[in-house]
């Protein structure tokens, strides 16, 4: 049985890279990201980065490269996709930036990606894998291995799974499968004078466009080359194992939003379609030398544009541990006891605020739209729980 590092990191996406990054430059231990792809890359369209996301980046080093190639949006807003009506704004210049200490950028997701592969391949004690689809993971007295589809097995000291959704390292500590929301999205990014020579569009804006079960968000994205879409809604014919929210019910389903909407659809790509899933907080992660993390730990839908920036937090906790703590398991004990109610939290409200922006009934949208009505966009403290996680940690660790 080969050991090829002191750590094997299954996955190379977001989290798995910023992990072995955060691991090699606060430990002197070795790191394999095993990839299931062919080569390293990340698919997908635009990410949205908070100020938690942005701190773990800044302090790994790539910040800088990161706002090489991402839009710093002036404001969050919150339209009605039938009328246009701003419903909700949160202003994302100076006073944001003042309080959570950090700026709001919007990118696309290959060059967050690419950004993070590049800063890896600097370390030598940073190795990589393709073709490698972990099937199973053992463990014995301070050593794990993994095994992957063609039965070959790789030895090291320890393990953390970021292997995403589908997660099969995380069948070690439960039984549960994703969560189908029924809803289904579809994404993509165009080239911007192909849309700005069609329509208003906003430059400085992130805006979702929201309805009753269903809503479309728009930016740009690389330096403003580029502009990403997502249109998202439920089907009204779930099936598990058939063709379910499908281009046709995208269009029956938006029908009289909007012209800016209706013309915003002319430019979503059809090609693939994302079904959104999660999965329910689970009690541990974490046994022996072998722990989680990232959507492998916690999947949560993408309503607070949460799941990369919760990887980038387990992330950054994670190396810390391994600094400061004598053995694996300990590091991964205390990981764990931060980061699982976290992230529990970030998951239960992302769904929580699904269920707010698609309301469907009259009086829920009335009473949504009325409280919305009564928010300044310099109204902060809405967002304190997501962006300010490392400002109040510094805080009580200094207390």
């Amino acid at each position: 049985m080969e050991k090829v590092s002191d750590i094997i990191i299954v996955g190379g996406g977001i989290g798995g890279l910023a992990t072995a990054l955060s691991i090699v430059q606060r430990t002197d231990k070795s790191v394999t990201v095993m990839e299931q792809a062919p080569e390293f890359g990340e698919v997908g369209a635009g990410i949205q980065l908070g100020a938690n996301a942005l701190y773990v980046l800044d302090q790994l080093g790539v910040k800088e490269e990161i706002e090489k190639v991402s839009v710093s949006p002036k404001r969050l807003v919150l339209k009605d996709v039938y009328t246009a009506e701003e419903l909700a704004v949160l202003d994302l210049t100076e006073g944001f930036q003042e309080r959570f200490k950090q700026p709001y950028l919007v990118l696309h997701r290959s060059d967050l990606h690419r950004v993070l592969f590049e800063a890896c391949k600097k370390y030598d004690r940073i190795t990589f894998m393709n073709n490698q689809i972990i099937q199973t993971v053992e463990q014995e007295e301070g050593q794990a291995s993994v095994t992957n589809q063609n039965g070959e097995t790789y030895n090291a000291e320890a393990v953390i799974g970021v292997d995403g959704l589908k997660s099969n390292v995380r069948k070690l500590f439960s039984d549960d499968e994703p969560i189908c929301s029924e809803y289904v999205a579809y994404r993509g990014t165009i080239p911007i004078e192909e849309i700005t020579a069609k329509g208003d569009v906003a430059m400085d804006d992130v805006i979702m466009w929201i309805g009753p079960n269903l809503h479309l968000v728009q930016y740009p994205v690389r330096r403003g080359e580029l502009y990403n879409q997502v249109v998202v809604f439920k089907t009204y014919d779930y099936k598990p194992d058939g063709d379910w929210g499908t281009p046709e019910e995208m269009v029956e389903r938006f029908k009289g939003a909007h012209p800016l909407v209706e013309k915003a659809l002319e430019f979503i790509s059809t090609q693939f379609r994302w079904g959104m899933f999660d999965r329910l907080p689970i009690e541990n992660w974490t046994e022996g030398n072998v722990t989680l993390l990232g959507d492998a730990a916690h999947p949560m839908l993408q309503y607070l544009a949460q799941g990369a920036a919760q990887a980038l937090e387990d992330a950054f906790v994670l190396g810390e541990a391994l600094e400061t703590e004598a053995t694996y398991n300990e590091a991964f004990t205390k990981y764990q006891a931060e980061r699982l109610p976290r992230s529990a939290m970030v998951q239960t409200s992302a769904r929580k605020w699904g269920e707010i922006i698609h309301a469907e009934d009259e009086i829920t949208t009335l009473l949504r739209n009325t409280i919305f009505s009564q928010h300044k966009a310099t109204d902060y403290e809405v967002a304190d729980h997501l962006y300010n996680y490392f400002n109040v940690r510094k805080n009580e660790v200094k207390a």
